[in-house]
């Protein structure tokens, strides 16, 4: 059972905390969907100021919409074509800044401001992309980065894809 909690301590601090979280909410279960509904549903009450936080999981050359919080949003995006595909195709981290800067960015939320993309990788492929949007500018940073990046990990740990 979760319990929510106010995370009083360092942003490090309270980035573990929630990486142990995630680890108790999905280490028994092995169900894909559901682990990833509760990954989203955990980083969405984790994380202020964004907007829409999701996966979207790999099928061929295209990632497909998953588990998500926020609005409706595109349901399929070619690996190279705006920051969740260039994130899948190049598999790296993309932290963008101003999505109005990012070329051929696909807007889903208008209120979209800024965005962080990691992909998720197992056995050497991307299996899917985490993907959160914030409606402030700068809102992601190295340490938002680096310890998203560890969330992902963990997650990709115990899916069974």
């Amino acid at each position: 059972m979760f319990h929510a909690q106010t995370y009083k301590g360092t942003r490090e601090e309270n980035y573990t905390l929630v990486i142990e979280q995630l680890k108790a909410l999905i280490s028994d279960e092995t169900n894909v969907v559901a682990n990833l509904a509760n990954a989203s549903a955990l980083l969405n009450y984790f994380l202020h100021d964004i907007n829409w936080v999701g996966f979207y999981i790999a099928e061929g050359n295209e990632l497909v919409l998953g588990p998500f919080q926020g609005l409706p949003a595109c349901v399929r995006i070619p690996f190279g074509k705006g920051v969740c595909g260039t994130a899948a195709a190049e598999r790296r981290t993309i932290r963008v800044a101003d999505i109005h800067t990012f070329p051929g960015h696909i807007t889903c939320d208008a209120a979209s401001q800024s965005e962080i993309v990691i992909p998720m990788m197992k056995d050497s492929r991307v299996i899917g992309v985490l993907d959160i949007d914030s409606p402030i500018k700068n809102r992601f940073d190295e340490i938002d980065e680096q310890h998203l990046q560890r969330f992902v990990e963990t997650l990709v740990h115990y899916l069974n894809m």
